[in-house]
């Protein structure tokens, strides 16, 4: 599907058109500016994306370095973790994220890429000449280690690069974080700032906006019942909104365990829903309905959120604990 015609000449116009099916996709409508870089919202697993992103506080997973590097100490072995994301639109993605140990601290690394499907060129009259496609790649390396008994710290050197035709946007990023396990209480507070940093390259000598985020949670886990229930504030340095604004970007999330292998999530992003007018609403906007099924060595997790009434997200994820999967 050819997501929009766009002149030969109208790259602008393109990196411009790439930011607002970023922010759709995403539903940060209600950023000021439009930005290249914004799909890096919207890196994350299966298992994030049942809890709604709720998952700064998350512990032992493989994943949870894209929303907090301070959580790498905590994963048991070295670990990979896969998704696939189909996107509204044309828009598709895949993450992957290791997980390893150096010393007496951890290291993780993760690449992600999105296709935002194709463009018809044009001429200056209009007539089609031709197609063009756009794309994002996201590299990041990060390192953690412990600051007291329960206590990690985690650092995060990222590059992203948007590129559309034969032009290219970059940007070189920093994210950090902070991870406190409480396991007497079966509580773990977390928090992390992401992507911060400089534009490397531009289109037109104007730096684009970074998606910085900041995001504070908590996790719990009840006592006599299998479920983990996870809370956090998002998006709080969202730019163009007021103190208020940003405490209702809040997302909650549960994870219900069935026995040993089987886990129901249900998550809700308020952040999401009330980006949402009431013709594009729906009953279930800002939720994610998944599950997941763990197993020795494998876990398969699947998500679909709802963005919009007719927006649909689907997330399918496999993540393998390599040292008990290779038999070492």
């Amino acid at each position: 599907m050819v997501l929009r015609t766009i002149a030969a000449n109208d790259t602008m116009s393109v990196f411009g058109w790439v930011g607002m099916v970023c922010l759709v996709a995403t539903c940060t409508l209600g950023a000021q500016t439009l930005s290249p870089f914004d799909f890096l919202r919207s890196t994350e697993s299966a298992r994030a994306a049942g809890l709604a992103g709720a998952f700064v506080a998350i512990s032992g997973d493989a994943s949870a370095q894209l929303y907090n590097p301070a959580t790498l100490p905590t994963v048991p072995e070295h670990a990979l973790s896969l998704t696939v994301t189909k996107h509204v639109l044309d828009i598709n993605s895949g993450v992957a994220a290791y997980v390893g140990r150096i010393g007496s601290g951890a290291w993780g690394t993760s690449v992600a890429f999105t296709s935002f499907g194709s463009f018809t060129r044009t001429d200056a009259v209009g007539n089609a000449i031709g197609t063009f496609g756009a794309s994002q790649v996201a590299l990041n390396l990060s390192y953690a280690n412990a600051i007291d008994s329960n206590a990690y710290y985690g650092v995060t050197l990222g590059y992203v690069q948007t590129t559309i035709d034969r032009r290219a946007a970059s940007a070189l990023l920093v994210s950090g974080g902070l991870f406190y396990d409480l396991p007497r209480i079966r509580t773990a507070i977390g928090l992390s700032v992401r992507y911060v940093g400089v534009n490397l390259a531009t289109t037109n000598g104007e730096n684009a906006t970074l998606p910085t985020d900041v995001r504070l949670g908590v996790s719990h886990r009840l006592r006599g019942l299998p479920l983990l229930v996870n809370v956090s504030l998002t998006r709080l340095a969202e730019q163009g909104q007021s103190l208020g604004e940003r405490l209702r970007n809040f997302a909650l999330g549960g994870e219900l365990s069935i026995g040993k292998s089987v886990q129901l999530r249900l998550g809700y992003d308020n952040g999401i829903r009330s980006t949402q007018s009431s013709a594009t609403a729906s009953f279930l906007t800002g939720f994610g309905i998944g599950a997941g099924v763990v197993l020795r060595t494998v876990t398969l997790d699947y998500t679909m959120t709802t963005l919009s009434a007719p927006a649909l997200v689907h997330r399918l994820s496999c993540t393998l604990l390599l040292d008990s999967f290779l038999g070492e």
